[in-house]
Parts: structure tokens; C-alpha cells; sequence
């Protein structure tokens, strides 16, 4: 028995994985942008003594890790299931 998704039964299959796709890449390159800015506010806020800046920048800086780190797992998760799936 081979349970699979069957993809090919949604209209419009193509365009929705290339939407997926470019959000995806949306996502990356908002967290890359987000990431360096983060960490040049941290490091000018700390060269200021400015902490409480810092200490924000910090957090969006590991709120920007988050969201890359989700955002690749979760391509790693479906590819995963999709594997474990196609065993079953």
C-alpha cells in the first residue's frame, strides 16, 4: 500500500509551490536584514552605554535566528513527512 499526497489533484499546483517558494525567500532575506541590523544597534548601543537599546537589539537579533532556524526546519519537517509517508 503506498499513501502518498497526491499534489496533482489541487488545481494550480505549480504556482502554489512556487508562491511557497517565494515566500520562503521573503521570510530569509527579512530575517538576514533584520539580523544585521539588530546586531550593529547592539554594538553601537553597547559602545554608548546605551543597555536598554542593547538588550532589545539582542532580542531581535535571537528573534531573527528563530525565524530563520523555523523557517529551514520547517522545510526539513515536510520533506521528513513526506518521506515518512510515502513508506507507510
Amino acid at each position: 500500500m503506498n499513501i502518498f499526497p497526491d499534489f496533482g489533484a489541487v488545481g494550480g499546483d505549480e504556482q502554489l509551490q512556487s508562491i511557497v517558494g517565494a515566500l520562503l525567500t521573503f521570510v530569509l532575506i527579512i530575517a538576514v536584514l533584520m539580523m544585521i541590523i539588530s546586531g550593529v544597534t547592539w554594538a553601537l548601543a553597547s559602545a554608548n552605554g546605551n543597555f536598554q537599546t542593547a538588550t532589545r537589539a539582542r532580542l531581535g537579533l535571537w528573534v531573527a535566528c528563530g525565524a530563520v532556524a523555523l523557517a529551514g526546519s520547517g522545510v526539513a519537517w515536510v520533506n521528513f513527512l513526506l518521506g515518512v509517508g510515502s513508506t507507510l
